[in-house]
């Protein structure tokens, strides 16, 4: 179909317009849309149903890197290991992340800074329970020693949330599903999984991936950002946890580097969808039964696979969460599924789930930023690594099976037997009613 130009501009109304394009007096095609997001590019398929995608967004590929080896470790038992290629560092640090309130790695990256590092940091500037007192100290810290430091949104920012946590360092890169704050990193409180990669595609990857985010033009300097703001406190987590897993240097058959919303959203349903014999799965909530990768979960279950389900039992997901259990013990009992799921108890080893991760048939392990709702999917940027071979799989497996045995006598019985007296009154009450959060940092972190 030939292209034609416009004279000029068309004013469309962001409440929604309806789009006709005429050859004469015969219609040659027709649209209509509703409530055109800010910031956003809408695109009409053939039936006239308008997709809206970010203004400026990537199409990053999946990058993909055969063999190598990875320093596997968790959180709140490490929390050295993130920080050894930063201290290490000697040409380049690459940090990003949603929130940045730890001193430490401050500390770690103005030292890096003094010696000649080129330190560039890149957060969100627009969290959900706002930028805090001791993260403007931080960040002025940070600036004050030469670092640059951005934080995406405003008027031209193309995600609702800049949520990744990594960082590329010289030749080395950290994939992360915690902060870089206290509770995070800084091991004082959250259970998570964490991974450091050499392998030079996927540090490359990276490094892209933070130029083009940092390149963007919703991408703000902090003295920018900081300006006629005030800050408002916020708790800093001091919790002290035993450093009962140990980190460790595994081989790694296959990594590959998933960011949303490009590419993650179908490559994690579809590991999920290629499991033949186990799925367990980390995560600190998930956004209901009909999320897309619970649905693969659940279809995963219907075809024979073991599934397990650890989420947190912290006291802002907790009700949702254990409304959420108790349906998948439900549709278990009265499907005869293999499919448990449960809330974790701590027991003295962490504060509370933090962690996004999949452990998928043993071998392949898939972490990082990307929680399990469609907003992380679809709107935010995201960045997860897939990690294949058997002695990568084992140490998430071994950590995810201690987790998951922490609970009570009760909690370690069969789901099937579980919701045998309580699972339809369940199931009839969910579908009566779910509940909604507010904006919650722990549930957005």
């Amino acid at each position: 179909m030939p292209v034609a130009a416009a004279n000029g501009s068309i004013a469309l109304a962001n409440g929604g317009d309806r789009l006709r394009f005429a050859r004469g007096n015969e219609t040659v095609a027709a649209a209509r849309y509703r409530d055109a997001p800010e910031g956003e590019i809408g695109r009409f398929d053939d039936r006239g149903a308008v997709t809206w995608r970010p203004l400026g967004e990537t199409d990053r590929p999946v990058v993909t890197a055969s063999g190598g080896e990875a320093r596997a470790f968790t959180l709140p038992d490490a929390p050295g290991v993130p920080l050894e290629p930063i201290r290490d560092a000697e040409e380049r640090i690459l940090l990003a992340g949603y929130t940045f309130t730890s001193e430490r790695v401050a500390d770690a990256l103005e030292r890096a800074a003094e010696r000649g590092v080129d330190v560039h940091v890149l957060l969100d500037g627009q969290p959900v329970d706002g930028v805090s007192r001791r993260q403007a100290r931080v960040l002025d810290s940070l600036v004050d020693a030469g670092v640059t430091v951005e934080l995406l949104g405003g008027p031209h920012g193309r995600y609702a949330y800049h949520h990744a946590k990594y960082a590329v360092a010289d030749d080395r890169a950290v994939v992360l599903t915690e902060n870089w704050k206290p509770a995070g990193t800084g091991g004082h409180g959250s259970r998570g999984w964490g991974v450091v990669v050499s392998q030079p595609r996927i540090v490359d990857g990276l490094a892209e991936t933070f130029h083009a985010d940092a390149d963007w033009r919703g991408a703000r300097p902090w003295s920018q950002v900081r300006r006629g703001r005030s800050f408002d406190r916020s708790p800093v987590a001091n919790g002290s946890y035993p450093n009962s897993r140990t980190a460790e240097t595994v081989p790694v058959e296959r990594t590959r580097l998933l960011v949303t919303p490009d590419n993650a959203g179908d490559e994690v349903t579809a590991a999920l969808d290629d499991a033949d014999d186990s799925i367990d799965v980390v995560q600190m909530r998930i956004d209901g039964p009909d999320q897309r990768f619970l649905r693969a979960t659940v279809r995963a279950a219907r075809r024979g696979v073991d599934v397990r389900i650890l989420l947190s039992s912290a006291w802002y997901v907790e009700t949702e969460n254990r409304r959420l259990v108790e349906h998948l013990r439900a549709v278990a009992e009265r499907e005869d599924l293999p499919l448990s799921a449960r809330l974790a108890e701590p027991g003295g080893a962490f504060e509370k789930i933090h962690a996004k991760g999949v452990v998928v048939d043993g071998d392949r392990v898939l972490l990082g930023s990307l929680n399990w709702n469609g907003e992380s999917i679809s709107q935010n940027r995201e960045v997860v690594l897939s990690l294949e071979g058997e002695a990568v799989g084992r140490y998430y497996r071994d950590a995810f099976e201690a987790d998951w045995n922490g609970g009570s006598e009760e909690r370690s019985l069969p789901v099937g037997v579980l919701a045998a007296v309580g699972g339809c009154l369940v199931l009839a009450a969910l579908v009566a009613r779910r509940i909604e959060f507010g904006p919650d940092v722990g549930v957005r972190g």
